[in-house]
């Protein structure tokens, strides 16, 4: 069975068009990258335990410290990415992040050295234009913003 993740695309209109809020990866291996190396905050649920909405605003939360945006979530379809079920909702929100406090995962660091290093799971967080977010987007979630657009009737 593949692994579901669930995140929040939070996205608002800007001076130039429509924006998303992106976040950069954190850890090592992400550091010095830029395009390919964001992400929309999301993680991983179990349906079992969670409906993937609620696992969306719980990862919201804990990857960059903010409270969820309130208002209506929109259900995009789920997107199939490296052996992941990506269950993404939009939500429409002129959120402040200028004050984030990313959430931590720990790792061997450096390599097979023994030593157990904590790393910000992102670190840093941005509005960007559709257009900038396609390029900034890991390829698996790119896709998620055609939905996105598809469903606000802004696809052309």
């Amino acid at each position: 069975m593949p692994v579901t993740s669930a995140g929040l695309i939070v996205h608002r209109r800007g001076a130039d068009g429509r924006e998303v809020l992106v976040a950069h990866m954190g850890g090592p291996f992400w550091a010095r990258k830029e395009a390919g190396s964001w992400t929309f905050p999301k993680g991983e649920l179990n349906p079992a335990e969670e409906e993937a909405a609620d696992a969306a605003r719980r990862e919201f939360r804990e990857e960059l410290g903010l409270a969820p945006p309130a208002g209506p979530m929109v259900a995009l379809p789920p997107i199939t990415a490296s052996r992941k079920v990506l269950r993404f909702f939009a939500v429409e929100a002129d959120l402040d992040v200028t004050n984030p406090v990313f959430g931590e995962f720990e790792m061997e660091w450096p390599p097979r050295s023994g030593e157990r290093r904590s790393f910000p799971e992102v670190d840093r967080v941005a509005w960007v234009p559709v257009a900038e977010a396609r390029d900034l987007l890991a390829a698996g979630q790119r896709p998620a913003l055609d939905a996105l657009l598809h469903t606000l009737g802004e696809d052309g």
